[in-house]
C-alpha cells in the first residue's frame, strides 16, 4: 500500500538515505555526486519509492526535498502504477487530494507537480468517472483552493495530450480523452466565466488565462470568442501582471483559427479587437517598454500568420493588420521584437507570389517597399559613443546576436525582392550608396570614414540579395560594382565589399568586362593587416576561381605565382579555400597540360610536405603534416581531366609520382591517426576522381592499405577499401574479371584482419573501427553480393555485427544495424541491391538459414539495446531490423521476442504485460502484411515504456548480456 505514517523512527530512517543523497548532489564532490545521482535514479524506480515519497510530502522536510518527492511521485504514477494493486488506486487518489489541500498556498512548484500526479492518475483510473466534480468539491470553494483548481485545470489537457507516455491502448486513451476533456469542455468554460466575474483580481489572474490557453484545443474556439472570456483576455492586456499570459492566450486563439474558412465569423469578431490595439505600438515605443513592445508585436505578427490566406484574399480588409506589423518592425529601435515579424513576411510572400493573388501583390508592393527601407536601417551597425573599434561596448553576446540577426533580416530582404522585383530592390541599395557618396565621401580619409554604417548596411543587403539576382541583370549591378570597388578603406567596409564581390561571381562570369577591377581589388586585399579581410579575400578568391575559371584560365601560370607567394601567410581554412579556387582553374585546362600544371602547383606543396615530415617532432608538427596534406587532396578532388578509356590519365600519372612519397610518410607516422586519415582520404579521392584509370596503382595501394590496417587498427584504411569496391564493382564497364577477383580477395583479407581484431578485443575497445568496417560491408554487400553471401566469412561477419550491438555509441551501432538490415533484406524478394535483376532463390535460402541459426541472438541484442543500452538515435534502425525479421519469418521472430522479454530482470515487468504484448503482436501478424507496421509500433511503445521505467542494472544485463564474438580462421 502507499499509505505511510509520518512519525516514528522507521519513517525517518526511510527518508534518511534519500535526504543524504540530495544533500550530496548539492554539496558533494564529483564522484560523490555521481554515486548520489545513481542512487536517486534507482530509488525513483523502486517499489519503496511510493511510501517514501508520500511520507516525505507529509513530513517536515524542506521544500527542496518535497519537490523531489512530488516529482518522483509523478514519475511513479506515469510509469510504475503497475507496482501497486488496482484496488489501492482510490486511496492513492485521496492522498494526493489531501496533499493538494496542504499545499494549496504553495510552494507552487510542488502544487503543480501534485496536480500533474492527479491528472495522470485520472487518465489511468478509467473507472473514475466523476473526476471534475470530485476534484472541485474536495478542494473546496475558498480563495486558496481556487489556485489549486486552476492549476489542475491547466495541466489536465496537457497531460492527456501527452498520453502516449501512459500504458493505455490507443482506444482506451481516445475514450478517456473524451471523458476527461470533451465531456467537460462546456463545464470548464462556465467555471472560468464564473471565476473571472467573481472579482477584478480574478479577471486579471494569469492562472485563469493559462487555463483558457490550455483548454483551447478542447473547447471550440468560437465558444470562447463569443463568451465574456474574450473581453477578459483583451482587458488583461492592460495589466502588467496578466499581460504576458493574455498575450499567450490571444496568440493561442489565433492558432486555433488557422483554418480560416471554418472560422470566418470568429475572425470577423477578432480582427477589429486586434486592430484596436494599434495605438499600443507607439505607446510601448515611447515608454521604451521592451516587454510590452514584444508582446504587442507578437499579437499582430501571429494574427497575421494565422490569417495570412485571408490577407491575400481580402487585401483591403486586412491591410490595417499588415500595416500594424510593419509599424512594429519600424519602431523597434532596440531590435528585440522585429524578428517576431519575419515568419509573417515570409508566409505572406508565399501567397502573394502565386498568380491567383496578383491583385493583392500589387496592393502590398508599397508595404514591402517600406519594409526594405526599414530593413536597410535596422541592418546598420550601432554608432558607438567613443571607441570606434568597439561597437558593442565589450558585449560580445550582443555582437554575436546582432550578426546572426542580420542574416535573418537578409532573408526578409529576399522576401521583399520576390514581391517587388530585383531591379526595384537593387535600386534602393544604389540610392543609399549614392546618398552616402554625395553626403560623406568627400570627408573620408585614410584613417576615418564618417557614418560608414550607412554605407555598410546597403552593402550587406546586396550580399543577402545575391541569390535573387539573375546573372543576366544588366541595369543596376553594372552601376553598383564600379562604385563599390572605389569605396574608401575601412575594415568593415572592405570586408563587406569583398563579401559582396564573392557573392556575385556567377554574375561576373557573365560580365567579363567587370572582372579585372574586382579581381584586382580581391588580390590587393591579401596585403592588408586585417585577418578578417584576408579570410574574406580567400573565400572570395575561391568563388572567383570557381565561377570565372574559364575567364581566368589564361592566367593559370601567373595565378600559381600568386598562390605560392600567398599560401604560407594564410590561416588553415583560408589556405584550403584558396587552394580549392586555383585547383578549379587548373581543372579546365586541356588534358595535355594537366600533368605539367599539377607539377607546377603541387610539387611545391609536396616539397613543403616532405619538409614538415622531416621536421615533425611532436604532435603539433605531425598535425601540420595532416593539415598540409589536405591541400594536395583538393587538387586530386577537383582536377579530373576526361580521357578516353585505355589512354593514360595525366592526373593518375602525377599520382604515381607522389604515391611513394605519401606511402613513406604513412609508414613513418603509422601510429599518428590524423596523418593516416589524411593520407587515406587523399587515396580515397584518387579512386573516386579517376575511377578505373587508377588500375595501375591498385596493387601498390592495396598492399599499403592491408599493411597499414593490420599495423594501426585504424578505420581510415577501410574508407579507401570501400571506395575501391564501389569503383571497381562487378557491374562496372572496363573492369575485367581478374581485377574484380583481386579486389574482392583484398577486401576479404581486410575483413579477416578485422574479424581477428573483434575476436581479440571487446566491441567497446573498437567502436570507430567497427563503424568503418560495417560501412565498408554495406558497400561490399551492395556491389559484390554473390561473392560475399557465399563466402565463408558471411556468417562470422553477421555474428560479429550482432556482438557489436552491445555498444552504446550511435555511429558504430547505426553502421552495424544498417548492415544487418541489408542482410535481412537479401532473405526476401527486394534486397537493397545495385542490380535490377531479381534476388536468386539460392541467395534467399542462404540468408534465411543464417537468420534461423542466429535470429534468436540477434533479436535478444536488438531488444536489449532498445530497452536498455541504445542511444535514442538508434531506435529507428533497431525497430527496422525487427520489422525486416517479422516480414521474413513472422512466427519464428515472434517466438524470439517472447523468449527475450521473458529474460528481463525479475521484478522489472509483470507477466500480464508480456502476455498482452505477445497477444497484440500475434493479433497483428494475423492481419498479414497490413499488420506488420503495427507490430513495429507495438514493440517501440513497449521498449520505450520499459526504458523509461527502469535503470540498467549495475551488475550487468544478466541473461540479456551480449555474448563475446569468437573467430577461428
Amino acid at each position: 500500500m502507499v499509505t505511510m505514517a509520518t512519525n516514528g523512527n522507521s519513517a525517518t530512517a526511510a527518508f534518511t538515505p534519500v535526504l543524504t543523497a540530495m544533500s550530496t548532489m548539492r554539496d558533494g564532490q564529483r564522484e560523490q555526486k555521481k554515486a548520489a545521482h545513481q542512487f536517486l535514479e534507482s530509488f525513483q524506480k523502486s517499489a519503496e519509492a511510493w511510501q517514501i515519497t508520500i511520507g516525505l510530502l507529509q513530513s517536515q522536510a524542506d521544500a527542496e526535498a518535497k519537490l523531489f518527492a512530488a516529482t518522483t511521485l509523478r514519475g511513479k504514477i506515469t510509469y510504475d502504477v503497475n507496482q501497486i494493486p488496482p484496488e489501492a488506486l482510490p486511496a492513492l487518489r485521496n492522498q494526493i487530494l489531501e496533499l493538494l489541500k496542504v499545499f494549496a498556498t504553495g510552494p507552487r512548484p510542488i502544487r503543480i507537480q501534485l496536480c500533474v500526479c492527479l491528472a495522470i492518475l485520472a487518465i489511468q483510473m478509467t473507472e473514475w468517472k466523476d473526476v471534475m466534480p470530485m476534484v472541485i468539491s474536495t478542494l473546496g470553494n475558498d480563495a486558496e483552493s481556487h489556485a489549486c483548481i486552476l492549476d489542475f485545470l491547466k495541466v489536465l489537457p496537457e497531460e492527456v495530450t501527452e498520453g502516449r507516455k501512459i500504458n493505455l491502448t490507443e482506444e482506451e486513451l481516445s475514450q478517456r480523452t473524451q471523458e476527461l476533456l470533451g465531456d467537460n469542455a462546456s463545464l470548464v468554460v462556465r467555471l472560468l466565466i464564473d471565476y473571472a466575474q467573481s472579482s477584478n483580481s480574478a479577471a486579471t489572474n494569469p492562472q485563469l488565462l493559462e487555463v483558457i490557453t490550455s483548454w483551447l484545443r478542447e473547447v471550440p474556439v468560437a465558444d470562447v470568442v463569443n463568451s465574456p472570456l474574450l473581453n477578459v483576455i483583451i482587458s488583461a492586456l492592460d495589466t502588467d501582471r496578466s499581460f504576458e499570459a493574455a498575450t499567450d492566450c490571444l496568440c493561442a486563439i489565433f492558432k486555433e483559427t488557422r483554418d480560416v474558412d471554418e472560422y470566418v465569423s470568429t475572425i470577423q469578431i477578432l480582427l477589429p479587437r486586434v486592430i484596436s490595439l494599434k495605438p499600443r505600438i507607439d505607446q510601448a515605443a515611447e515608454q521604451e517598454d521592451a516587454e510590452l513592445f514584444k508582446g504587442i508585436t507578437r499579437i499582430f505578427a501571429e494574427a497575421g500568420e494565422a490569417w495570412v490566406v485571408l490577407i491575400a484574399r481580402e487585401p483591403t480588409v486586412f491591410r490595417p493588420l499588415v500595416e500594424a506589423v510593419l509599424q512594429c518592425a519600424a519602431r523597434d529601435l532596440d531590435r528585440d521584437a522585429i524578428a517576431l515579424t519575419f515568419v509573417f513576411w515570409y508566409e505572406l510572400k508565399l501567397y502573394l507570389i502565386l498568380e491567383r493573388y496578383i491583385e493583392a501583390r500589387m496592393q502590398y508592393v508599397d508595404v514591402y517597399s517600406k519594409l526594405v527601407d526599414v530593413m536597410l536601417k535596422q541592418l546598420e551597425f550601432p554608432t558607438p559613443d567613443g571607441d570606434e573599434t568597439d561597437l558593442f561596448d565589450g558585449d560580445r553576446e550582443a555582437e554575436e546576436k546582432f550578426r546572426e540577426f542580420r542574416h535573418h533580416m537578409g532573408d526578409v530582404l529576399k522576401d521583399c525582392c520576390e514581391i517587388m522585383g530585383v531591379t526595384e530592390c537593387l535600386t534602393k541599395v544604389l540610392e543609399r550608396i549614392k546618398i552616402w557618396t554625395r553626403d560623406y565621401a568627400s570627408q573620408a580619409t585614410t584613417t576615418s570614414v564618417p557614418h560608414w554604417q550607412q554605407l555598410e548596411a546597403p552593402l550587406f543587403s546586396m550580399r543577402a540579395l545575391g541569390r535573387m539576382v539573375d546573372k543576366d541583370e544588366d541595369i543596376i549591378l553594372p552601376q553598383i560594382i564600379p562604385l563599390i570597388v572605389q569605396i574608401p578603406h575601412h575594415e568593415k567596409l572592405r570586408f563587406a565589399t569583398i563579401m559582396v564581390l564573392g557573392r556575385y561571381t556567377e554574375w561576373t562570369s557573365n560580365h567579363p568586362e567587370l572582372l579585372e577591377a574586382q579581381f584586382t581589388y580581391i588580390v590587393s586585399s591579401f596585403q592588408t593587416d586585417s585577418k578578417e579581410i584576408v579570410r574574406a579575400a580567400a573565400m572570395a578568391m575561391k568563388f572567383f576561381c570557381t565561377d570565372c575559371k574559364h575567364l581566368l584560365s589564361g592566367q593559370v601560370v601567373q595565378l600559381q605565382q600568386f598562390y605560392n607567394q600567398t599560401l604560407d601567410k594564410l590561416p588553415g581554412i583560408s589556405q584550403e579555400e584558396l587552394t580549392e579556387g586555383v585547383a578549379s582553374v587548373v581543372a579546365v585546362q586541356p588534358p595535355a597540360q594537366i600533368f605539367n600544371l599539377l607539377k607546377l602547383y603541387c610539387d611545391p606543396l609536396m616539397a613543403r610536405l616532405m619538409s614538415l615530415a622531416n621536421e615533425a617532432k611532436d604532435d603539433e608538427g605531425k598535425l601540420a603534416i595532416a593539415d598540409h596534406m589536405q591541400l594536395i587532396t583538393y587538387f586530386i578532388q577537383i582536377v579530373t581531366p576526361y580521357v578516353e578509356p585505355g589512354q593514360e590519365n595525366p592526373a593518375v600519372k602525377y599520382c604515381q609520382e607522389i604515391f611513394p612519397i605519401l606511402a613513406t610518410i604513412l609508414d613513418t607516422f603509422i601510429d599518428f591517426n590524423p596523418v593516416c586519415e589524411r593520407i587515406c582520404r587523399n587515396w580515397r579521392y584518387m579512386v573516386i576522381s579517376y575511377r578505373t584509370a587508377m588500375a595501375p596503382l591498385l596493387p601498390q595501394m592495396a598492399n599499403k592499405l592491408a599493411n597499414g590496417f593490420a599495423a594501426s587498427k585504424q578505420g581510415c584504411f577501410l574508407w579507401v577499401t570501400a571506395a575501391i569496391l564501389r569503383e571497381f564493382s562487378e557491374d562496372r564497364e572496363h573492369v575485367d574479371d581478374q581485377t574484380t577477383q583481386a579486389i574482392y580477395a583484398f577486401f576479404e583479407a581486410q575483413a579477416t584482419n578485422m574479424l581477428r581484431m573483434m575476436s581479440d578485443l571487446a566491441p567497446r575497445d573498437l567502436p570507430d573501427v567497427i563503424d568503418d568496417f560495417y560501412r565498408l560491408l554495406v558497400d561490399a554487400l551492395l556491389y559484390y553480393p554473390h561473392r560475399l553471401i557465399f563466402s565463408e566469412l558471411f556468417t562470422p561477419i553477421f555474428q560479429a555485427g550482432i556482438s557489436a550491438l552491445a555498444l552504446e555509441q550511435r555511429d558504430p551501432l547505426n553502421a552495424a544495424l544498417h548492415y544487418l538490415r541489408d542482410v535481412i533484406g537479401y532473405g526476401g524478394d527486394n534486397p537493397p541491391s545495385s542490380s535490377d535483376s531479381p534476388n536468386p532463390p539460392e541467395i534467399q535460402q542462404v540468408v534465411r538459414n543464417l537468420i534461423l541459426a542466429n535470429g534468436e541472438h540477434l533479436v535478444k541484442q536488438i531488444l536489449a539495446g532498445m530497452m536498455i543500452t541504445f542511444p535514442d538515435d538508434c531506435f529507428t534502425d533497431g525497430s527496422g531490423a525487427l520489422l525486416g525479421l517479422f516480414e521474413l519469418m513472422p512466427q519464428q521472430t515472434a517466438g524470439w521476442v517472447d523468449k527475450t522479454v521473458r529474460m528481463l530482470p525479475a521484478g522489472t515487468i509483470r507477466e500480464p504485460e508480456i502476455d498482452r504484448l505477445m497477444t497484440g503482436i500475434r493479433d497483428r501478424l494475423a492481419l498479414g502484411h497490413d499488420g506488420l507496421r503495427k507490430v513495429r509500433s507495438l514493440l517501440q511503445d513497449f521498449t520505450n515504456s520499459y526504458r523509461r521505467r527502469y535503470v540498467a542494472p549495475r551488475d550487468g544485463l544478466g541473461r540479456l548480456e551480449a555474448e563475446r564474438f569468437h573467430f577461428n580462421a
